[in-house]
């Protein structure tokens, strides 16, 4: 049978849409067109996120762009995109779907909707319904690889890096830092006490990686692995790096006076900065890989940390990395690094 244009390519493209948002600005488009009086739209969608519950994608008509809202564990359903709609005009909402966290489509007009139009939104989230669960399906993989990859290294192995071996080289700066005596901590504290512990920990020096552009690549233990990939010039990576490690210093400061007046002890830690080449890709056995970074560089990172507490500081920065920065920095000499063949020229924050 011949169905309305917007219908029609719900049926026949919609499935194929790349994207939350270019689904929304298609379908919005398309029922414009065909004469629904269209201010804006809202699509929410249910994800499987350690902090964030729905996105929402709003669509204004006048501009065609699609803006991103997040909602958070224990807000009310769409409450974004109801409040944004109620803003353009009267609104008019449908689930798209029959379980209990199917898609939710929601529309503005420029007036009141008449019964007609409403009944056309209404068959229009009818024939979404399927193109959206194969939408919300592609985007909670999305979710999930994004929380345990972090978002560089989802989006690759979506785009098919799946092979063991398959890699590139890429220029970065790295951070790698870890607690202080965190062995004698876990023998001296509740497993739920010392979780709780790391959890803190890593909120600040993985929220201070992610503030600047950063990616964390792995959570080792008490450790933490991340990059600051070089698109083009490498002093911006490496400002970037710097900044990350005062931010998380800082963040340390502020969590271990809080921990001092509950009665607990500090948290020392070190963290170390370099900047060089690494192999970024898959490693692993036959049936169960890591998408993580190898090379030289991370080798070097991971014995500079080693050297914080012998050196007492808590922030190390490798020469390759001081040198690609403008930034103030102390040095503190070169020193050998284990199973490094070169010394090493190490500096320090100003004030560490």
């Amino acid at each position: 049978m011949d169905l309305p244009p917007p219908l029609a390519w719900l049926v026949d493209e919609a499935g194929a849409s790349p994207s939350p948002e270019r689904f929304l600005s298609e379908l919005g488009g398309r029922l414009l067109a065909d004469g629904l009086p269209l201010a804006g739209a809202a699509l929410t969608l249910a994800v499987p996120h350690p902090i964030v519950a729905r996105r929402t994608w709003l669509w204004r008509a006048e501009t065609g762009v699609v803006i991103e809202a997040l909602a958070f564990p224990g807000a009310a359903l769409n409450q974004a995109g109801r409040d944004w709609l109620a803003g353009l005009g009267p609104v008019e909402e449908h689930i798209a779907g029959s379980a209990p966290d199917s898609p939710l489509l929601g529309w503005a007009g420029i007036r009141p909707f008449d019964q007609a139009e409403a009944g056309r939104l209404r068959q229009a989230s009818r024939f979404a319904a399927a193109p959206l669960a194969a939408l919300a399906a592609r985007a909670a993989l999305s979710a999930l690889l994004e929380a345990y990859l972090g978002r560089r290294s989802a989006a690759r192995v979506q785009a098919g890096a799946l092979h063991r071996g398959t890699g590139e080289t890429i220029r970065a700066a790295l951070l790698c830092a870890d607690l202080r005596d965190f062995t004698a901590l876990s023998e001296a504290t509740e497993p739920v006490v010392m979780i709780a512990a790391l959890d803190a920990w890593f909120d600040r020096v993985a929220g201070a990686v992610h503030a600047f552009g950063g990616e964390v690549l792995k959570f080792m233990g008490d450790g933490v692995l991340a990059i600051f990939p070089a698109a083009g010039a490498p002093a911006e990576a490496c400002e970037a790096a710097l900044r990350a490690a005062a931010a998380a210093r800082a963040g340390m400061a502020h969590l271990d006076a809080a921990r001092q007046a509950q009665g607990l002890p500090p948290l020392p830690f070190g963290a170390a900065l370099h900047f060089g080449e690494m192999l970024w890709g898959n490693i692993g056995a036959a049936d169960r890989l890591d998408f993580t970074a190898i090379g030289p560089a991370v080798n070097l990172v991971s014995r500079l940390e080693g050297l914080c507490k012998p050196l007492g500081h808590s922030v190390l920065i490798s020469g390759a990395l001081a040198r690609e920065t403008t930034a103030a920095l102390t040095p503190l000499g070169e020193h050998r690094l284990r199973g490094i063949a070169e010394p090493c020229a190490v500096f320090t924050l100003p004030e560490d």
